[in-house]
């Protein structure tokens, strides 16, 4: 579970959004009364993203010149005192004319401090952005004075300045990018030479090699190293887990080697829903196991200590697996044609395995606690499979106290009108689901859907008991509000083409919002990261790709956005196909806006672009493509020059070993060697070059080396931990790109139809966990539908076809589909409904239009470039 999508689904019920969408006016999310206050004369108030930034002007009323980077101050704050603190350093930095930003809402408060958040931003309240090492050390004295005994969480990526709430850090004021040594445009400072390179925000306190850590901060450096663990009692041996509130970490007991678990929390952070930190949080585990003691179910308690001002829990450790980890091993689904026998074998052992879970429960709620997170991760069982125990009692109340949920995974959080005992048998009602179809986080979109997951699994696992799955959609939608919805005609099956095609489209288009500069559809979080609006795997561009290859009518509206947005696009956007400025350019060209799309190419030439990564995704391979296709298409020789230095540079790279074994480098379409191999093809089919497609060959042959073949004979790309089926990431997409060149190098069909044919199996498994191109099963639809290797590929197809609607929902009375984590519906093209509109488009209509860009369907008559 992605723990970043959380805090995105606070702010609506349908979509992912940014925190600070929360209304100002809402009496529920108010602003500081100092963030209600006039922009002083001579200054500049902006807001961005969860920041109001002050800003002195000059007189000529743009921004007074000042560093572009330098020491900047946080100050760190609580939900309590954050007001107050706001209020003091207003009123310090505003006579001196020192420019300084702050979270303008507690709400925003609470969220940068909630025990997901980042753990790099963790507790920066206010920035201020001081002239020089002079005045740092200034204000470092004087705020510090006015700010003594105000407490704060600690910010782990900075320097204290002794024992208040001020910390330091060097880094950029003004926005500059860089190209990094992974070839992604990354924030950026100037080194001691002038040169550009990446501002590391990592959650640890580091200095430049470049820069001094200044005089007066020395004392504060000794004293961040005082604090050791080599006086206690515990050896660390490993961490298995980190969050904003503090980590995990396996050890053990050196006065009589047991193994044990030690907990750690650090105060002010790590906030739960009800506000309490994470050492208040680790205080409730410790009474609540000491409560449990002897049950039998839970770890028994060892020990309790403080070291710094970060509390320890100490205990057992338990041996056994945790339940989410079976999934991959035992469920029957996870191959093309499942085995009867296994599949009983399989609804047995979850119905027992549920059973020892509510007695486990029961033991719980009988010494008078509530679990508050019970969910597959929580749930330990023991070696011989024979008992289980709960972990994670941090969210854990006395059952008298009739509590609302504060902490819970997504797949498992009750609804508002469950309190005390009822949200654990909320929980245990939605572990009978998620033990099957382990999708249940669309129910934090709509619990009505948990009757359609039961009538699959009925279907899928004719041996569990009905009673078993009626019990628990009635608990999951008990005292569910009907909700006025359209005619069920104008819901559709994804197989009923033209419909479902005209009710995505008509879903997409309500949900834009031309009046936003961020983002033109929802999508996925990855949006509202710097340019991901526009884009084409997450933004407004793949969107409008997919409706014109679809053939839905253009939405001219959108067009005029995306050109809006890119005249000049923003600062920091990404250069590639799929992450950033070519994407958009690739897109643009198609649907007739030449111009614009020379324009943000021109852009992108001026950028240090030899030095991006080589994959497709945001690197050479995409950027490539782009540059040979608007060379086809309008004649100019500099692009043509480009695109061939593109792909000379990676017949270069490609001619020296991997820097990286096999199960450690990424493999697939998007970030793996198959990008590259692709438009060494396209290339090769532009130019006829000599060298590029046996430069193609050897790329595809180091992402095969990546993958493994199962027992089923499913070909995926094996990262040691996991294996990928998948079109972005997984075997999928290789395949897309080993069917190309198969056709190229005939030798190839049978070296590699064997491989092919694995890739083919590995598409075809009953159940993907998500419905999305690049990792679910409407990449598995694509690919099957333009596949040329040998077989009838027609029931597998339709099969898959049929499994997309097991994730089918509705969004105003329309067919759309949740995005990445499926904690929200999504729009864009990456991870949700258009993306599932192109694949559907591309196996239903059999459209030659819906194919992803570079990837035209198999057969179609080539001429040089023109596989767009």
């Amino acid at each position: 579970m992605d723990k970043r999508y959380e805090v995105y689904a606070l702010a609506d019920r349908h979509f992912y959004e940014t925190p600070d969408r929360f209304s100002a006016a809402d009496e529920q999310t108010p602003l500081f009364e100092t963030a209600r206050r006039a922009v002083p004369e001579g200054w500049d108030a902006a807001r961005t993203g969860d920041w109001l930034a002050l800003t002195p002007l000059g007189t000529d009323g743009a921004p007074a010149p000042g560093p572009a980077q330098g020491w900047k101050i946080h100050a760190s704050a609580t939900r309590a005192n954050a007001a107050q603190i706001a209020e003091i350093v207003w009123e310090y930095c505003v006579p001196r004319r020192i420019p300084f930003k702050f979270v303008p809402g507690p709400h925003l408060v609470h969220l940068r401090n909630a025990k997901y958040a980042p753990r790099g931003g963790s507790g920066k309240f206010v920035t201020l952005y001081p002239a020089d090492e002079d005045q740092l050390h200034l204000v470092l004295r004087e705020l510090g004075d006015l700010l003594k005994g105000f407490e704060g969480p600690y910010i782990l990526s900075d320097l204290r300045w002794e024992d208040g709430p001020l910390y330091v850090r060097y880094g950029a004021f003004a926005r500059s990018f860089v190209v990094d040594e992974r070839g992604s445009l990354v924030p950026a400072v100037r080194d001691g030479a002038g040169r550009l390179v990446p501002d590391l925000r990592t959650p640890a306190f580091q200095v430049p090699e470049w820069v001094t850590l200044p005089d007066f901060l020395q004392p504060q450096l000794a004293a961040r190293n005082t604090t050791t663990v080599g006086e206690l009692p515990y050896r660390i041996d490993k961490a298995l887990h980190f969050s904003n509130g503090g980590g995990v970490y396996v050890g053990t007991d050196t006065r009589d080697g047991r193994r044990v678990v030690l907990k750690e929390a650090r105060p002010h952070a790590g906030l739960a829903a009800d506000g309490a930190d994470a050492v208040a949080r680790l205080r409730r585990e410790r009474d609540a196991l000491e409560r449990l003691s002897g049950t039998g179910v839970v770890p028994e308690v060892r020990d309790w200590f403080t070291l710094g001002d970060h509390s320890f829990l100490v205990m057992d450790f338990l041996e056994g697996r945790t339940l989410n980890s079976f999934f991959a091993e035992r469920h029957p689904l996870l191959t093309a044609d499942p085995d009867p026998a296994a599949v009983a074998d399989y609804a047995a052992w979850a119905v027992r395995v549920h059973g020892l879970v509510e007695r486990a429960v029961r033991a719980v709620h009988e010494r008078g606690i509530v679990f508050h997170d019970l969910q597959v991760f929580n749930i330990m069982v023991a070696p011989d499979e024979e008992s289980v125990f709960l972990v994670d009692f941090e969210a854990a109340a006395p059952a008298a106290e009739q509590g609302r949920q504060v902490v819970a995974h997504p797949g498992f959080f009750a609804p508002a009108d469950r309190t005390g005992l009822d949200v654990d048998r909320y929980a245990l009602a939605c572990l009978r689901l998620a033990l099957f179809l382990p999708v249940t986080t669309l129910f934090v979109v709509d619990r009505g859907k948990a009757a359609h997951l039961a009538e699959v699994i009925a279907g899928q696992f004719p041996d569990v008991p009905r009673r078993f799955l009626d019990e628990a959609v009635a608990e999951i939608t008990r005292d569910v509000t009907p909700r006025p919805s359209a005619p069920a005609s104008t819901f559709v099956e994804p197989g009923d083409w033209p419909h479902s095609r005209d009710s995505m489209v008509k879903g997409i288009l309500a949900s834009a919002t031309p009046e936003r500069t961020d983002r033109l559809f929802p999508g996925d979080i990855a949006q509202f990261s710097d340019g991901g609006g526009l884009g084409l795997a997450y933004g407004a561009a793949g969107v409008l790709y997919a409706l014109d290859a679809v053939g839905a009518d253009r939405y001219e509206e959108g067009e005029r956005w995306l050109l809006a947005r890119t005249a000049p696009p923003p600062a920091g956007t990404p250069l590639g196909l799929y992450d950033g400025l070519a994407g958009v350019a690739h897109v643009l060209n198609r649907l007739g806006h030449r111009q614009r799309a020379l324009d943000l190419m021109d852009a992108v030439l001026k950028e240090r672009w030899q030095n991006l990564s080589s994959d497709l995704r945001g690197g050479l391979a995409g950027l490539g493509l782009v540059l040979g296709e608007l060379a086809r298409t309008t004649g100019e020789p500099e692009l043509a020059e480009r695109a061939t230095e593109a792909a000379a540079l990676l017949v270069q790279r490609l001619s020296e070993p991997p820097a990286q074994a096999p199960r450690e480098r990424r493999a697939g379409l998007l970030r793996g060697a198959s990008g590259p191999a692709l438009f060494l093809l396209r290339e090769y089919e532009r130019t006829g070059g000599d060298g590029l497609l046996a430069a193609a060959g050897v790329a595809l042959r180091r992402d095969l080396e990546c993958c493994a073949t199962g027992e089923s004979g499913a070909v995926e790309v094996h990262e040691g931990w996991r294996t990928l089926p998948y079109l972005g990431d997984g075997s999928a997409g290789i395949g897309m790109v080993l069917d190309d060149y198969a056709g190229h190098v005939p030798d190839a069909a049978a070296e590699f139809e064997a491989v092919r044919a694995g890739m083919v199996t590995a598409a075809s498994s009953r159940f993907y966990a998500q419905p999305g191109l690049f990792q679910g099963r409407a990449g598995m639809i694509l690919h099957l539908a333009r596949t040329s290797t040998p077989g009838d590929h027609a029931q597998r197809l339709a099969g898959q076809i049929a499994g997309l609607g097991w994730l089918a929902m509705s969004y105003e009375g329309q067919l759309a589909f949740p995005g990445q984590q499926m904690m929200r519906l999504s729009m864009d093209l990456g991870t949700g409904t258009a993306g599932c509109l192109l694949a559907l488009g591309a196996a239903v209509d059999r459209r030659e239009s819906a194919h992803l860009p570079f990837l035209p369907p198999l057969g179609r008559p080539t001429e040089r470039g023109s596989a767009t």
